[in-house]
């Protein structure tokens, strides 16, 4: 399983939010009053202006395949036979909360003034907890009780991959709405690893 350290660059290139050194040495914030005539994202006022960096960037362009192969693994174990209600159930909450973030991640790049995927030029490296194609093709060929285990033993690691990404952002990130996306995705994915690790235990 791929479960490398997503490495974040010191600066994203070609994005509408790159930081400029301020002369008097004052640490660098934005204007988003120029980079789009969206409506103000959730958790904003009408006319507020919220500082946004790379960091932001980075975590909204990377989290969006994130949670997409989240959906794709959640999909597959529903399309399955003989699996446990529990486990199913677990599905459809991952798809229910992933879904509608990948949607709101898509909302506030647009406002940015962002690609929605990071420049190809650009090499982040590979993303925390993210299955490799061998790994996505051994739980679509599984069954039953083995496709409940590998279910749930790569959704374990894709939700610690996506924790690491969310801390990051916490901690490197300036956008404060995005901060509120990040700390969900911290306490609900961990919550859902409990939840998981008990039902592994039961496999």
């Amino acid at each position: 399983m791929n479960s490398k350290r997503m490495l974040l660059p010191a600066i994203v290139l070609a994005t509408a939010v790159s930081v400029a050194a301020c002369s008097n040495g004052e640490e660098p914030s934005h204007d988003m009053s120029d980079m789009s005539s969206a409506p103000a994202s959730s958790g904003e006022t009408a006319g507020q202006e919220q500082d946004v960096n790379d960091a932001d960037v980075v975590f909204a362009q990377m989290m969006i395949p994130h949670h997409a192969q989240a959906i794709e693994m959640a999909d597959l174990i529903l399309g399955k036979a003989d699996i446990r209600p529990e486990v199913t159930d677990l599905a459809l909450e991952i798809k229910e909360a992933q879904g509608p973030e990948i949607s709101q991640l898509a909302q506030w790049l647009g406002e940015w003034g962002a690609e929605e995927t990071a420049p190809e030029e650009m090499d982040h490296g590979p993303m925390d907890g993210m299955m490799s194609e061998e790994d996505m093709q051994a739980l679509e060929s599984a069954q039953g009780a083995e496709a409940e285990r590998l279910f749930l033993e790569q959704m374990i690691v894709h939700h610690e991959g996506a924790i690491e990404m969310a801390e990051t952002q916490l901690e490197d990130g300036l956008h404060e709405p995005v901060h509120r996306m990040a700390q969900d995705i911290v306490d609900t994915q961990q919550a859902e690893i409990s939840t998981m690790e008990q039902l592994l235990a039961t496999t």
